[in-house]
């Protein structure tokens, strides 16, 4: 019975001395710092690439202090971005709050066509810049690459190419009110609210009618119907009989897209949900709609898909805010 003991314990010794001895001759060195001038970037926003918004980058680079500086930091896009595009001039860090803190390196940038430069007035070693795209019309349906660059004050240049991202075909527009009394035709096709006035100019684009009812025993309230809608749907609105488009409305909820909403949801409605959307059994009528609902619409020609988000509603005012995702079939 010792015997066995014993050798359980020499077992035991062997293996933690080996162990020790292992940890003894594997000697850790501090890695070297790259000192040459070196550079990287991520893209920071989600979801499709809509024209009228921005695609936002960190770019950042460094080189070893004692070799020298950065003299700039540039970004060419192979499509000219549109006005609001450009280059940080301060660099970013995140503090021990998780804020976002920015020091001024150099002056603000210049874009010239299709390039955005910052030169720098600080003696710096590195920096991270943000680079805001501002999606133009130009680029819409095609696809957009970049490429960030900067230089330093030992004469070297790097390089980095981002992309390609493809831009969507779709139409955004946010915060439009529509109200019970007032502004409450609504077309597809111009993404606006009219009156009854200037409706009547143009009777063939409007597509939805806007209305408020408070109906005892129903829930009814605020609603979004076709122009062609039975009677019952309009609660005593009048419309005028030259407006009357036939539109396929269904309502959903849950689908707080991010673009529309921009809550803290990353939900996002892209071209693919539109080219594979099917509402062909839609009624043509969306009652009770809140805030945070949507539906999905249908032009009666199905020129156009489109997606409206219920930003907020107001019972006393009798008003709806509503944004819109719109795709061109």
């Amino acid at each position: 019975m010792y015997t066995k003991y014993y050798k359980i314990f020499l077992l035991i010794f062997s293996f933690f001395g080996s162990l020790f001895i292992s940890c003894e001759s594997d000697e850790y060195s501090v890695p070297q710092a790259n000192t040459q001038l070196h550079n990287d970037a991520i893209k920071r926003t989600l979801g499709p690439n809509v024209v009228g918004l921005d695609i936002e980058f960190a770019y950042a680079m460094a080189l070893g202090c004692e070799r020298g500086h950065i003299v700039s930091a540039m970004v060419e896009a192979s499509i000219s971005g549109a006005t609001g595009t450009f280059l940080e001039h301060r660099s970013f860090h995140t503090d021990n709050g998780g804020n976002d803190v920015g020091v001024v390196i150099g002056e603000p940038s210049i874009t010239a066509k299709n390039i955005t430069k910052v030169i720098f007035s600080v003696d710096t070693c590195a920096a991270t810049l943000r680079y805001y795209y501002t999606i133009p019309e130009e680029a819409r349906g095609k696809s957009v690459t970049f490429t960030f660059s900067s230089t330093a004050s030992t004469g070297e240049r790097v390089s980095y190419q981002m992309g390609p991202y493809q831009i969507a075909k779709m139409d955004i527009e946010k915060d439009i009110v529509v109200s019970n009394d007032d502004k409450c035709f609504f077309s597809i096709a111009d993404m606006k609210v009219y009156d009854e006035a200037e409706a009547l100019q143009r009777a063939d684009k409007i597509d939805l009618v806007y209305l408020y009812r408070a109906v005892p025993g129903i829930a009814f309230n605020h609603a979004l119907v076709s122009p062609d809608v039975d009677a019952k749907f309009l609660q005593g609105k009048n419309v005028p009989s030259s407006i009357n488009n036939s539109t396929l409305i269904q309502r959903t909820f849950g689908l707080q897209d991010q673009h529309l909403a921009r809550l803290q949801f990353g939900i996002y409605v892209d071209d693919l949900d539109f080219q594979t959307l099917n509402i062909s059994d839609a009624p043509n009528y969306a009652i009770d709609l809140r805030a945070e609902y949507g539906v999905w619409i249908q032009t009666v020609d199905n020129k156009y898909r489109a997606y409206v988000y219920v930003n907020d509603v107001n019972n006393g005012d009798e008003t709806m805010t509503i944004s819109i995702k719109r795709y061109e079939m």
